[in-house]
């Protein structure tokens, strides 16, 4: 059932005037008054962000074992869990807040403009900083930044989708009214603003229009390890608690215990390591010219497998030029030109009109006047526009060859020309734009074609070839004809299976797939086509990256993995995308990818450390308790462990890491298999240096407790250099330095600790001395055994097909 936009809250307001529009100073006075034109959000006061971390399951379990450690006297337990409860808060506030911080700024620079008259001059401005009664002028692609009454220029068809769930556009007159977060499809008009931020129907339908971004595959991956990590460590704990209350240990310390071991085994640290690695990221693209404008999409770059880009400004310069001029017989170039440009919109050129009006200069157009003109739309596929020049009155149009022809009405041999003509032009990879002209009381005159090429960039080439290198199938979309496409594409190297997209799209969906797949490209694709291929190679298991800058494009940039707004994309293209390119080319998207592929690694790197970590812990503690019945570490010991390790897990996220050859895909079963297989060989370490300080050297259980907690605090870093490469540890990339010094400054501090007894039994120098060099021995084996494990996985997935 069809929904209507119920009538808009105005704002009571004086009146505009609206051929000068507000004064600098009145719009200043009125966003003091009414606010920015932007939705309030449910941003938290900063006392309620500091409580949020002590506010939760995991921080409960802290906050109940430092109660229990108070009620049971243990002054020295409590008074460290308390300092792990508060320093866990200050990590991740401090990291979040970067994150936040670094997520905004890049975000600001995404934020719409509106075309606004103050002070009688046109001039861009932020739309959040626009106020009731300014004066706005609508033009095609441009997201409608505030409720508006029209009151100048012929039409609009506007989508309101997002507000009303009308999926077909709404025509709009003077007297009419437009509506925040609507676009405009076709048109351009101007009006005055009623309403802004909450005020608007935007505003007070807000939740109907929030879109929810689903967590991406990464996102979900590291969810389940997370999920797999709790469920473990309530198993193992339970077990724990159960054996420990039927060998009668005194029940609140079983508890402590048990409640301390819970939460050094639950990733706390997750969700911080995963935005802030995110946004590390985020920044290094922005630095590229790369904005991103949907985090998770970073993770979802660096499997893309399929390249789908567009044409032009993209694979090409952007910056149209007409080449030698074909009037039709008897019609001088002058007269071609001058009509060609007469028909431009000479106030707000295109890149079109450019490219005509440069190639017109030096003729005379001042002296004629602009009586009224009509905007280049899809649908007609022609500008027109009707002049005069003293009591001369006449119409010019340009426009797509074949449109001007049925206007002129050609005879079939001379329209068979013209086609013949278009089709030799393409060949040489060059655009035709017709022109016509209409004097009164006269048909519409053929006048001729204007031949007009946008030339590949220098870059393109072998930006093409370092995406192939990558992985990449890069495909060239664009709405031009085949020729044209065929053109450009050989002189980059693309292949020449370029087909009309209408023609690969039909038939039976295995038939449809095989044709996108080998295809090159896609010639005159419609809006409708590019969602279309996007759907398919999607169907086919590929992550797809599309790019686009139109008002049209948004449905395939959103449909698509990772959308790509090119540089100088409408609105509604950058708010459809997940990445925003500030900059022309094609570099930055292969470059954007490699960045992805570091993050991705990164994040690999902390899953496998994190799952591996907890295996060697929980596993090894159970084993000790059921079975020698020994507590191998104090609680105090599990919360200076947790404490320690979240220091070098934050620094993952500035880790040097190697670029993967290929798009990477998350695989669970060999992240886990890897961690495991570190895990149970830390556990086995554990043993033998239990056994040999136990049996062979004889030393107390308190100070064995210590061993063991040194133990578990240097192999587990160490642990953290195997984990962060696929090859031996000691090649490169080397760890970054500020992962390095902190991993090395926290095994110091716990080394500190053991040797000096604060909270813990000290046990000297000397068997630290022998901890870390069993320790340093050990490495080399872990390493050995990751990489026998990856490649045996490896090996197996390859012969499934995988």
């Amino acid at each position: 059932m069809d929904q209507t936009v119920a009538e808009p809250m105005t704002q009571d307001v004086p009146q505009t005037d609206r051929k000068t529009g507000l004064s600098a100073a009145e719009a200043a006075q009125r966003l003091e008054r009414y606010g920015p034109n932007a939705l309030q959000s449910d941003e938290k006061t900063l006392l309620q962000r500091i409580a949020g971390y002590f506010w939760g399951p995991i921080p409960w379990l802290i906050e109940l074992a430092a109660l229990l450690s108070l009620v049971l006297r243990d002054w020295s337990d409590f008074a460290v869990i308390f300092v792990m409860l508060l320093l866990n808060a200050a990590v991740g506030f401090k990291e979040e807040s970067k994150a936040s911080s670094a997520i905004a700024a890049l975000k600001a620079q995404l934020a719409p403009s509106a075309r606004v008259k103050r002070d009688g001059q046109w001039q861009e401005i932020a739309a959040r900083d626009l106020v009731p009664g300014d004066i706005v002028r609508l033009s095609i692609g441009q997201i409608v930044p505030a409720d508006l009454t029209l009151f100048e220029g012929k039409y609009l068809s506007i989508d309101e989708a997002a507000l009303t769930g009308e999926s077909l556009p709404v025509d709009k007159a003077v007297g009419d009214s437009a509506y925040s977060g609507s676009v405009v499809k076709l048109g351009e008009m101007t009006g005055e603003v009623t309403a802004t931020g909450m005020d608007t129907y935007f505003g007070h339908t807000a939740s109907l229009v929030q879109t929810t971004n689903g967590k991406s595959h990464f996102q979900k991956a590291v969810m389940q390890i997370g999920n797999f990590l709790i469920a473990a460590a309530l198993v193992l704990v339970a077990m724990i608690v159960i054996v420990s209350f039927q060998r009668h240990n005194p029940p609140l310390e079983v508890i402590q215990f048990a409640l301390i071991l819970t939460v050094a085994a639950i990733p706390v640290a997750l969700p911080t390591v995963l935005s802030v690695t995110m946004a590390v990221g985020a920044e290094r693209l922005a630095r590229m010219k790369a904005i991103v404008s949907r985090l998770v999409s970073i993770e979802e770059l660096a499997g893309v497998d399929v390249l789908c880009s567009d044409k032009t400004g993209t694979l090409t310069l952007n910056e149209l030029t007409v080449e030698d001029p074909r009037p039709a017989e008897g019609v001088a170039v002058d007269d071609l030109l001058r009509a060609s440009a007469l028909a431009c919109d000479r106030d707000a050129p295109d890149a079109i009109d450019k490219a005509v009006l440069a190639a017109a200069e030096g003729i005379a157009l001042d002296a004629i006047e602009t009586l009224s003109f009509t905007p280049f739309d899809p649908v007609s596929k022609r500008s027109e526009a009707e002049v005069r020049h003293e009591a001369d009155r006449w119409q010019v149009a340009k426009g797509a060859p074949q449109v001007i022809v049925e206007l002129a009405a050609l005879a079939d041999e001379a329209r068979k020309a013209v086609e013949d003509e278009v089709e030799t032009l393409a060949q040489q990879g060059y655009r035709a734009l017709g022109a016509a002209q209409k004097r009164a009381g006269q048909d519409w005159e053929f006048l001729g074609l204007l031949p007009i090429i946008d030339p590949p960039r220098p870059d393109a080439a072998s930006t093409i070839a370092e995406a192939r290198n990558m992985g990449i199938d890069v495909k060239i979309i664009t709405g031009d004809h085949e020729a044209i496409a065929r053109q450009i594409a050989g002189k980059l190297d693309l292949g020449q299976k370029i087909y009309p997209a209408g023609q690969l799209l039909d038939g039976d969906p295995a038939t449809v797939e095989a044709n996108v797949r080998a295809a090159d490209g896609f010639a005159r694709v419609l809006p409708e086509h590019k969602f279309r291929i996007v759907e398919v190679l999607q169907a086919g298991h590929s992550i797809v990256a599309m790019t686009g800058d139109g008002v049209n494009d948004a449905p395939a940039l959103r449909k698509a993995d990772a959308g790509i707004a090119v540089s100088g994309a409408t609105d509604a293209a950058r708010a459809a995308a997940d990445l925003v390119l500030t900059d022309k080319g094609l570099s930055i998207i292969t470059t954007a990818i490699e960045e992805a592929r570091r993050i991705f690694e990164r994040m690999t790197s902390y899953a496998t450390f994190r799952v591996a970590e907890t295996i060697r812990v929980l596993l090894f503690m159970t084993l000790s308790i059921l079975i020698f019945d020994f507590y191998p570490v104090t609680a105090i010991m599990i919360v200076l462990l947790a404490v320690l390790n979240d220091f070098p897990i934050m620094m993952i996220a500035y880790d040097n890491v190697s670029v993967s050859p290929r798009p990477v895909r998350w695989d669970m079963r060999r992240v886990l298999t890897v961690a495991a297989t570190l895990g149970v060989t830390g556990v086995i370490e554990t043993f033998v240096l239990f056994w040999f300080v136990d049996a062979y050297l004889g030393l107390p259980r308190d100070q064995i407790q210590t061993i063991i907690f040194l133990k578990l605090l240097v192999s587990g870093h160490m642990t953290l250099f195997v984990t962060r490469h696929q090859s031996w540890f000691w090649r490169r990339p080397f760890p970054a330095l500020r992962l390095f010094a902190t991993t090395e400054a926290t095994q110091l501090l716990g080394t500190l600790i053991a040797v000096y007894g604060l909270f813990v039994t000290p046990i000297g120098w000397g068997p630290a001395l022998l901890v870390w060099l069993y320790c340093l021995v050990w490495l080399p084996l872990e390493g050995a055994m990751a990489l026998l494990i990856r490649a045996l996985y490896d090996r197996r997935a390859q012969a499934r097909g995988q």
